[in-house]
Formats: structure tokens, C-alpha cells, sequence
């Protein structure tokens, strides 16, 4: 997997956390420092400071929660999005914050992660995200389905058809997306190389007007072709 070459090849993922409470960002910092291939590199407390921090340190993945005093994470996202762009973003939710996703993934966030989600998740979703992946847990792609429309078998319908004129290897690609691989992973698991896979990709987001692969993850959720990576 693309998060274990990062480690053979001696790259540890820089990671900056944003919780305004702290209880939550130790027990972060805790999951995440158990993986010798990720390093916390800042904490913040609030949106304000961690795009103060992120200037400073340039972390490869920022993990924001959504509501924090004053600059709240999806403000902090936009502006992150803005001045550093190789910063890759993911959002830590509750079940009580679905409202937030559509304006997240216009932010253009790379992965939403619940804060009572599986401890292992956390830290594939960051491995995921650095490494270009869009991630989305099951239960957050189910939550981020329902959110974004009412009538379920009429949004599968509607996916399955928007996704029906892909080639058969274009259709493997968004699959593999929609698992949460990375560009390098399923090359691998296609047995091309990884430009082959980008270029797929990018042709599969103009096609179907797509902002990022976050949207194209949660199509694929929705059309039914994701299956156990």
C-alpha cells in the first residue's frame, strides 16, 4: 500500500490537529503516534490557529475539527485550501454535523472521519488522504449519501446512470476510488502504472463535472460499486 512505501522510503506523514478541546486532541495524538509513519507535527485549538500553524509548519495532511470558537474548521478549510493547497484536508464529525458536509466538500476536503469511529480508521484515513486518496469511512459515505439528498434508490439510479458510459477499466478506477485507494494502490491492484490511474481519474472528474474525489468516492458509494478494499 501506497502508506507503507511512504514508510520504506523513510517519509513520515506531517499531520496538523485542530480540536478545541483538548481530551480530544490527546486521544488523537495518542492514535496517531502509535504509527511510526505519522508524526503531529502542531496542535491547535481553534480554526484561526491552526491555519496560523499550518503556515508554519506545511503538514501534509490537516485534520480539522468542524465547530471550534471563532474560526470554525470549515472556514479554516477554505482559507487552507487557499494559501496551501498541497495541505491535504479531513474533518473530524459527529453525528450531529451533517449539515456541514456539502459546504466541506466544497471546501474541498479529501476525507470526513467520525470522532467515535474506529481508532484504525483515523489513521488509514490520514494515511489515505496524504497520499492523494479521498477517504470516507462506511458509516460517514451512509451519512454523507443520506445528507446530500432524499429518495435513496432514486440517487442510485441517478449515480448508476451517470456512471454507465465509463469504460470497464474507467468503472474499476472509481470503484478502487471509492474504496479509499490511492492513485498508487490501484495501480497496483490494476497491475498499470500509477500516470495510467491519474489519467483516468482526471478524465472520469471533467467527464462527469466533479470537483475532487471525494465526489467521485461518494458516487461510486452511491451507485453501489464500492466493495471491501
Amino acid at each position: 500500500m501506497a502508506a507503507a512505501d511512504d514508510h520504506r522510503s523513510g517519509h513520515v506523514v506531517r499531520v496538523l490537529l485542530a480540536d478545541d478541546e483538548a481530551m480530544i486532541r490527546a486521544g488523537v495524538c495518542a492514535i496517531l503516534g502509535s504509527d511510526p509513519g505519522i508524526e503531529v507535527v502542531a496542535e491547535a485549538g481553534d480554526g484561526r490557529e491552526a491555519v496560523e500553524m499550518a503556515i508554519g509548519h506545511r503538514p501534509d495532511v490537516a485534520l480539522l475539527d468542524i465547530r471550534m470558537p471563532g474560526l470554525d474548521g470549515l472556514r479554516a478549510a477554505e482559507e487552507l485550501r487557499r494559501v496551501l493547497p498541497g495541505t491535504a484536508l479531513m474533518m473530524l464529525t459527529t453525528f450531529s454535523e451533517d449539515e456541514y458536509i456539502a459546504r466541506a466538500l466544497d471546501a474541498g476536503v479529501s476525507g470526513f472521519l467520525l470522532k467515535s469511529g474506529d481508532p484504525r480508521e483515523l489513521i488509514a484515513g490520514v494515511r489515505a488522504v496524504a497520499g492523494g486518496a479521498a477517504f470516507l469511512s462506511p458509516e460517514v459515505a451512509r451519512r454523507v449519501i443520506a445528507h446530500l439528498g432524499d429518495g435513496r434508490m432514486s440517487r442510485a439510479a441517478e449515480a448508476r446512470r451517470r456512471l454507465e458510459p465509463l469504460t470497464a477499466r474507467e468503472s474499476e478506477v472509481v470503484a478502487l476510488v471509492g474504496a479509499g485507494l490511492s492513485n498508487a494502490e490501484i495501480a497496483g491492484r490494476l497491475h498499470v502504472v500509477e500516470g495510467t490511474v491519474k489519467a483516468h481519474v482526471s478524465a472520469v472528474l471533467a467527464r462527469l463535472q466533479l470537483r475532487n474525489r471525494v465526489q467521485l468516492a461518494v458516487l461510486a458509494h452511491e451507485a453501489g460499486m464500492v466493495t471491501e478494499a
